[in-house]
């Protein structure tokens, strides 16, 4: 049985293109990540695709901003994040752990 995950806290659609953004940006800089890729084609493939996760982001907060909203709503964002797995998304982007002797 899977466990029922928490209910995704309501956002605005310019902050869902937001967090969406982040996350693909989040997963390709893991794919590139040298310490944890094997071959260079896939983190080509990665590095090329994220100049345009990257202008979705740009414009996903250029959409906020345009709109009024002068301030980025953390905790709810976070609470996003972590209903759509960011913690163990992120952790691919960080270094693996060293090998204890």
């Amino acid at each position: 049985m899977v466990p029922e995950l928490p209910p995704l806290p309501a956002l605005t659609r310019a902050e869902g293109q937001f967090i969406d953004a982040y996350l693909d940006i989040v997963d390709l800089l893991g794919k590139a990540n040298p310490s944890r890729t094997s071959h260079t084609y896939g983190a080509l493939r990665a590095a090329q695709a994220l100049v345009g996760r990257v202008e979705a982001l740009r414009e996903a907060l250029t959409l906020m901003h345009m709109r009024g909203a002068s301030e980025v709503h953390a905790e709810t964002l976070a609470c996003a994040l972590r209903v759509l797995d960011g913690e163990r998304r992120a952790a691919r982007v960080t270094l693996p752990e060293a090998p204890t002797s």
